[in-house]
């Protein structure tokens, strides 16, 4: 299995955000591959991440597809670098999330290639910082994203092969609440309590969460106070946003403006800091007809789902391209020692991405 011996190759280097050496290597490993089946590329060179890699093929008037997908795991060097295998599974740092998928991708272009000689207006974006947000490379893609007609994203499928159709929006928000020290022995009326400002707005921001609309508000850390005996001058409060529509992202925005702008403590200050990280990618119409074409290429049925969780898919869904996500490996485990994918999904997804990419060189088009 090439696939297999490829993915082993680019498992063995650890490529955590943070070590910029081992993720470069990890593109440049890519580069070489893609490289020979005629793809230029144009590398985004970082000083502090690792570099973000666009490959284009030649423009032939085609419907123009980028192929999205990401070099960095989640685990530091010495942390998780091991790869075993059975009858059934791959594990190792990787193997669904994501260089499992990037090796689905490769093995379907290698295929079309072999078959007509040559790719044209395919496309593929290959970044270096999804694990810890995309902050770095969100730009480029979303410039990168309104030249393209169709994306497909290659982070894992589903347990029974689903193909994401929508994940949720996500923000991070810190509130810093600024108060008024006192001793709170001899002075305790002359204080401003920051840390109760702080405990009033997180039951306030908490109750907007609504589990039925698929929206959460969760306050993940809170700083604040001096000591026991001080009335405290200063709180921070740490928190995300999730949302599945664009609707719930207006309402969980306004109230959290409310609540940073409303003092429930006498002269305690807050101010607003973060912003919203990926936006929500809705369910569309044109998935669905999109879907509908690949199940009569390919002749496979091609169940769909949303995901809580976000991944680059967000960001060029945002920027209007028709976008499909989950068109990789089947695994789980992902983000622990225990990350593993399922070899046969590796030859259903390679299968079906083949037939379709192939379809789009011979017709110009899928949907």
């Amino acid at each position: 299995m090439q696939w297999k011996k490829d993915l082993k190759e680019a498992v063995a280097i650890n490529s955590h955000t943070r070590n910029k050496r081992g993720v470069d290597a990890v593109g440049e490993l890519f580069a070489g591959w893609l490289e020979a089946l005629g793809l230029s590329v144009t590398r985004h060179r970082r000083e502090l991440i690792g570099d973000h890699w666009h490959f284009q093929s030649p423009k032939a008037g085609k419907q123009r597809i980028l192929l999205l997908g990401h070099l960095d795991t989640v685990f530091p060097a010495g942390s998780f670098e091991s790869w075993d295998e059975d009858e059934e599974w791959v594990c190792g740092p990787g193997v669904c999330d994501m260089k499992g998928g990037n090796i689905v991708m490769l093995e379907a272009l290698r295929a079309v290639a072999a078959e007509r000689g040559g790719l044209e207006d395919i496309d593929v974006l290959l970044v270096s910082d999804e694990e810890t947000g995309s902050d770095d490379s969100r730009m480029l893609t979303s410039e990168l994203a309104r030249d393209y007609d169709l994306c497909f994203v290659f982070e894992a499928a589903g347990p029974n092969m689903e193909v994401v159709v929508g994940r949720k929006g996500i923000g991070t928000f810190d509130i810093t609440i600024e108060g008024k020290a006192a001793h709170a022995g001899t002075s305790y009326a002359k204080g401003v309590d920051a840390n109760l400002e702080a405990a009033m707005k997180l039951q306030k921001l908490v109750a907007m969460t609504d589990l039925e609309k698929g929206s959460t508000v969760n306050v993940g850390r809170i700083e604040g106070g001096i000591g026991a005996n001080t009335i405290s001058p200063q709180a921070k409060l740490l928190l995300e946003i999730r949302y599945a529509d664009h609707h719930e992202k207006e309402r969980l925005m306004k109230g959290l403006e409310e609540t940073v702008c409303t003092p429930f403590v006498e002269g305690t200050r807050a101010v607003l800091g973060g912003s919203i990280q990926r936006d929500v990618m809705e369910p569309n119409a044109w998935q669905t007809k999109l879907i509908e074409a690949m199940e009569a290429i390919s002749g496979q049925k091609l169940p769909t789902e949303s995901r809580g969780g976000v991944s680059d898919a967000n960001i060029v869904a945002a920027a209007g391209v028709v976008t499909l996500d989950g068109l990789g490996p089947y695994g789980d485990g992902d983000h622990t020692p225990k990350e593993r994918a399922l070899k046969k999904s590796f030859d259903e997804r390679i299968e079906l991405m083949t037939k379709v990419l192939a379809h789009h060189q011979e017709k110009g088009a899928i949907a």
